[in-house]
């Protein structure tokens, strides 16, 4: 008897786990460049933004591609290169232990105002991408529940136009891992409507620890000061910068 319960107690709980709310969340990468981006240069091997094999921010220790792949949380479901003239890789995963997924678009670094703007009109609703898993299809881009954008604050050196007013009232969090992004990416959020759930106040370091805690927090639907809360730690923990300094660093809202 005690053992038909268990069965059916074990089998109610994965029914739940695998029925439950599917999340979305779009990560769009700018491989740093040290040619193509004004950036104080790293090595040769780090900074080619058309290798994403080895570059700072996708496949080195802590970009998004390594870091992820690494993580007891996430498994790498399927991965496409070369897409079209911008996107030199694409990475699909899945959350091990809830039903969300994560697509990665890693983009060639001279194309970086290229991705800005289709960060940007994804944070609008726009730009939908539909990716499919097996007969599952899902919604990124426009569609995800959060976007986050990783890489060097190109909106430094540049404005950009796009379809950034907001489609739609969708509730869109949004991630941006770069320096400065807070002044430099407010007036475009303000356009898009987005939640700026973690930004930045000054210069850093864009790796993918901050994102991968953040979303941890996120996963859990905490609430943003929490989900700040994890990524300021997770910058302390890699960049022994002292947690007041993360936290005056990554910051949430307005």
């Amino acid at each position: 008897m005690k053992k038909i319960i268990f069965l059916l107690t074990w089998s109610c709980l994965s029914f739940s786990q695998n029925n439950s709310e599917l999340k979305t969340i779009h990560v769009y990468v700018a491989l740093c460049d040290n040619i193509n981006q004004g950036i104080v240069p790293v090595s040769k091997t780090l900074g080619n933004g058309q290798d994403p094999k080895n570059n700072l921010y996708w496949g080195a220790m802590y970009g998004v591609k390594s870091y992820f792949k690494r993580s007891k949380d996430w498994t790498l479901i399927s991965t496409k290169v070369n897409l079209d003239t911008f996107v030199l890789e694409r990475l699909l995963f899945k959350h091990n232990t809830s039903n969300t997924f994560l697509l990665a678009d890693a983009y060639d670094g001279k194309y970086i105002k290229n991705t800005t703007i289709d960060f940007l009109e994804a944070t609008a609703g726009r730009k939908d991408i539909v990716i499919l898993n097996g007969t599952q299809k899902l919604k990124f881009g426009g569609h995800s529940n959060l976007l986050a954008y990783i890489g060097h604050d190109g909106l430094m050196e540049f404005d950009v136009k796009g379809n950034f007013t907001a489609l739609n009232e969708d509730k869109r969090d949004a991630i941006i891992l770069a320096c400065i992004s807070k002044d430099y990416f407010k007036p475009y959020l303000q356009q898009t409507k987005a939640n700026p759930l973690v930004w930045s106040t000054g210069l850093m370091s864009p790796e993918a620890y901050s994102l991968k805690w953040a979303l941890d927090g996120w996963i859990l639907n905490e609430n943003d000061i929490q989900i700040r809360a994890r990524a300021s730690q997770a910058y302390h923990y890699y960049q022994k910068c002292g947690i007041r300094g993360a936290r005056n660093l990554l910051v949430t809202g307005y």
